[in-house]
């Protein structure tokens, strides 16, 4: 399997558009052939600390955002050559509208699975 990890830093003011430009990027990748799995996740909660890790504690919740929002998609793919076939597609449909989103462009994690 090929896996895609891209994290987005999201304009405060652009929330909601780019969750829905999320939903439909998901719906447009799963109708893609080789595509396994597709998930966005915002970022909602953070560790205290390490001591609070150890102890077992819950993560805390966000309570306010500055200057971006942080969103992360995880992305699951039959192989490599899927992966390269959907993002000219993608590319085309949906660029413009991400990055009049964005603080800046994303970080993309490319790999294949290990375990």
């Amino acid at each position: 399997m090929f896996n895609e990890i891209c994290i987005y830093e999201v304009k405060l003011d652009k929330q909601e558009e780019v969750e829905e430009l999320m939903k439909e990027v998901a719906e447009f990748y799963k109708l893609q052939p080789g595509v396994i799995d597709v998930k966005y996740i915002k970022r909602t909660h953070r560790q205290k600390d390490f001591n609070a890790v150890k102890k077992g504690e819950p993560p805390i919740e966000l309570t306010r955002y500055i200057g971006k929002v942080t969103y992360v998609l995880y992305w699951v793919l039959e192989s490599k050559e899927a992966h390269a076939a959907i993002y000219p597609l993608a590319l085309e449909k949906f660029y413009k509208r991400w990055t009049r989103c964005l603080t800046t462009m994303p970080k993309i994690i490319l790999g294949e699975n290990i375990a």
